[in-house]
């Protein structure tokens, strides 16, 4: 069984044609894939040149339920702007109509901005785990924003120990080397990791912190030093998640061939490769 966490329909950029639902399941064939999370990319101020909105994935995943799980995307900012927006009605709605999560998150705030944690706090009490995209800066791009070594990130996981966040994107990731720098934060570091990194310290000491593997972010960070990899991947075994990023025609996401051989050579147990692969997602949604 593989199930990936991270995977998108519509049309992202202006050159690329609509990713069908079909589209999808024809690229989780020939990958292997069983089973893709659908998350949403409505419209944000940072969002993309067109939207796949909430009730869109809801109708893919309901035309396709053996192999598509959808999510809702939400923005903090949505209805009020207000740190005191009820999110709940909202997020049972949605769940009610079969959504297993809330994200991807990629609102260009901090991540502890009064409004991210009123939303945190709904997801926490909904039992919808949160998946968003990390950034480094306030402006000029998108996702949720965090300072070099996660001060910010390890403060909402340790307020809302009821919510399940999983991290996701360069600013995530880069923090796997505790030689990490600033420079580094928006690419993909290249290179022995060096000492453990915040990540690992993070995702140690709170067991609601996941790691989402996805896109190049992801991979680049268990293979720039692959002997790292594999003790990562095995240490953390609990607490990571295959995903792709799927999101257009022109992706041939090289974590699919990097799993495949893992299971052929053995370099990390069957026990760890199952949990990544498909048994800590079940777990998480259910």
């Amino acid at each position: 069984m593989l199930i990936d966490i991270h995977a998108h329909l519509g049309r992202i950029l202006r050159e690329y044609k609509t990713l069908t639902a079909e589209d999808m399941i024809s690229y989780m064939d020939g990958l292997g894939i069983d089973k893709s999370v659908i998350l949403p990319l409505s419209a944000t101020p940072e969002g993309l040149i067109s939207f796949y909105t909430n009730e869109q994935v809801l109708d893919a995943c309901g035309r396709h339920p053996d192999r598509l799980i959808p999510f809702c995307k939400l923005d903090p900012r949505q209805m009020d702007n207000s740190p005191d927006t009820d999110f709940s009605w909202l997020l049972d709605e949605y769940k009610e109509l079969g959504c297993r999560g809330v994200g991807e998150l990629t609102a260009n705030l901090y991540i502890d901005d009064p409004r991210c944690r009123n939303l945190f706090k709904y997801c926490g009490r909904a039992g919808m785990p949160v998946l968003f995209h990390l950034a480094s800066q306030i402006g000029g791009t998108y996702g949720l924003v965090d300072d070099i070594y996660l001060p910010r990130l390890d403060k909402v996981a340790g307020e809302f120990a009821d919510t399940v966040f999983i991290g996701h994107a360069m600013a995530f990731w880069a923090e796997i080397s505790g030689n990490v720098e600033e420079s580094q934060r928006m690419g993909y570091p290249k290179g022995p990791v060096g000492k453990p990194g915040r990540l690992a310290e993070l995702l140690r000491k709170h067991g609601n912190l996941y790691g989402d593997l996805s896109a190049g972010s992801g991979y680049n960070a268990i293979t720039r030093d692959p002997e790292f990899g594999f003790r990562f991947l095995e240490e953390f075994q609990d607490k990571l998640l295959f995903g792709t990023d799927i999101c257009h025609h022109h992706q041939n996401p090289p974590i699919a061939g990097y799993f495949a051989e893992l299971k052929k050579s053995g370099r990390i147990s069957k026990t760890a490769f199952e949990k990544i692969t498909h048994l800590n997602a079940e777990r998480l949604l259910g």
